[in-house]
């Protein structure tokens, strides 16, 4: 019964002997890796070093524009202001004239009749004066023959 306590207790020396061995290729291996991410995490945090001063240069930038932006378009509001006023000034005279027109319009059909005759009249005079022109050069013709008559006689 002793040899097999023997053989048990080799049996467990040697299971201990690999699992020892296997545990210490494991931690090699666990110390590799963390080596490994060990410098990975140093390479990420210096390249998010990096980004972070880019991304406040960038911050900065857009700050700068955004300012600008603003100034800018305050000034621009001025002349949105000043074409807006003059918009107004031209709708309020386009009213003014329209209001003429239309006073214009109304003297125009509430005088209509006194226009018409007075156009009327303007065409009597223009029609005697016509006629008395043509009457004078009548008897400027008749006068003219009667000499012309008289002289070759």
């Amino acid at each position: 019964m002793e040899v097999i306590l023997y053989i048990s207790v080799g049996i467990i020396a040697i299971a201990f002997c690999f699992l020892v061995g296997y545990l210490i290729v494991t931690l090699k291996t666990l110390s590799k890796t963390l080596h490994t991410m060990s410098v990975t995490i140093t390479s990420v945090d210096n390249q998010l070093k990096g980004v972070t001063r880019e991304t406040e240069q960038l911050l900065q930038k857009t700050n700068a524009l955004a300012d600008d932006l603003k100034q800018k378009s305050e000034k621009l509001n001025s002349v949105v202001d000043s074409v807006q006023d003059v918009g107004n000034t031209i709708q309020q005279f386009n009213r003014s004239l329209v209001g003429i027109s239309d006073s214009i319009v109304h003297q125009v059909e509430k005088n209509q009749e006194k226009v018409s005759q007075i156009v009327q009249l303007g065409n009597i005079f223009v029609e005697l004066k016509d006629k008395w022109d043509e009457v004078r050069s009548r008897k400027k013709r008749e006068k003219e023959a009667m000499i012309i008559k008289q002289q070759s006689n």
